[in-house]
């Protein structure tokens, strides 16, 4: 399974995300989104450069109830979390300058400059 496969598991409960230690980007968006699309070139240069971070992607939309327990309204929403709790957010985010600075916020490996 590659990393790709590997985040698209099954979407989590909330308690789930909760409990989650690791550092963690949840991608709440859609397949026909425009924005999301759109976002996929920076999200993942970013992500490259932070291996230590579980990338999750959520579907998200009417009846999906992860995205409601944060509030997402608009598509793509990253959500960095950090031993289960929210360290910051990005909705439609524009560049990949902004991806690195929240993923500084979780991964220690980042903040230190380790490559």
């Amino acid at each position: 399974m590659n990393a790709a496969d590997a985040s698209r598991d099954a979407e989590p409960s909330r308690n789930e995300v909760d409990a989650m230690r690791e550092p963690v980007v949840i991608e709440f968006g859609a397949a026909h989104c425009g924005h999301c699309r759109a976002a996929q070139p920076l999200i993942a240069e970013a992500l490259a450069r932070s291996p230590g971070v579980r990338h999750i992607k959520v579907e998200d939309g009417p009846g999906r109830r992860l995205g409601r327990t944060f509030r997402v309204k608009l598509w793509p929403t990253l959500i960095f979390l950090s031993q289960g709790q929210e360290m910051a957010r990005l909705v439609r985010p524009a560049d990949v300058q902004a991806v690195d600075n929240a993923l500084r916020s979780i991964d220690a490996t980042v903040a230190k400059g380790v490559s």
